[in-house]
């Protein structure tokens, strides 16, 4: 555990507020065999209490939070794993279908739905298309994902368009076009890496590297507001040779 946590400013809210903060949600295997459970259980614990997590930055101004689930390259675990976790993602997803009517979140699944079986693929289109208009925060899933992918899949479809693109205008053809760039980016379990995550919206973020595995994290007020507490010391330029009056803002 941090001992920075200690801070006097652990009960208040920062005024530097990331307005989207992601999570790399690393450390669920090495949670459960540290308590002598198997493997698949500590997916299901790093599942439990993303409503709460989502609830508590929200209310603190962040309007933007996502979790990386499942990148492309999970595909390579044991086929019990990866049933395990589709059923599971279904399962959090189908929940996560009235708490988008009940608390007017905007949910977004970014990554390819290809693979991912029918059901679920079905579900991630019905979770956005019902929250899309809505305006009290936005969700984000990142299932089957991949920050190359997404790249190159843009890339060939600005090439179908047909016309030279801009920074701005090439975002349009990217799946995480219509986000917030990543202001924080939150790696669990002592893990020192992007790892293919979100490389576009990456590229001026803050990057936090926690050892604490997912499970803990994902259930610690503490924690959370250590991240908070952690971005506000930050002096963001942005290239600039100033201290950056920087507002959260896209």
């Amino acid at each position: 555990m941090f001992k920075l946590f200690k801070s006097k400013r652990a009960s208040s809210t920062p005024t530097k507020v990331p307005q989207h903060i992601a999570f790399i949600c690393d450390g669920n295997r090495r949670w459960a065999e540290n308590r002598g459970l198997p493997p698949l259980m500590g997916h299901q614990a790093g599942i439990a209490n993303f409503e709460n997590l989502v609830d508590w930055f929200l209310k603190r101004g962040v309007s933007t939070v996502t979790f990386w689930v499942f990148s492309t390259e999970n595909w390579n675990r044991s086929q019990e794993e990866v049933d395990f976790l589709m059923d599971l993602f279904y399962t959090e997803l189908k929940k996560n279908l009235k708490n988008a009517i009940d608390k007017n979140l905007r949910y977004r699944v970014i990554g390819s739905r290809d693979r991912l079986p029918a059901k679920l693929a079905k579900l991630c289109d019905e979770l956005e298309e019902k929250s899309a208009e809505h305006t009290g925060g936005t969700v984000v899933f990142a299932l089957n994902y991949g920050g190359k992918d997404e790249i190159i899949d843009a890339v060939n479809a600005a090439i179908e368009n047909g016309e030279p693109v801009t920074k701005e205008t090439f975002e349009t053809f990217m799946d995480t076009g219509d986000l917030l760039p990543v202001d924080l980016m939150v790696r669990t379990s002592n893990e020192y890496r992007i790892s293919n995550f979100m490389l576009w919206k990456l590229a001026y973020a803050e990057l936090l590297f926690v050892p604490e595995h997912w499970p803990d994290f994902v259930k610690s007020e503490k924690l959370w507001q250590y991240t908070l507490d952690e971005f506000a010391k930050r002096n963001r330029r942005f290239g600039g040779g100033k201290k950056a009056n920087y507002s959260g803002k896209k």
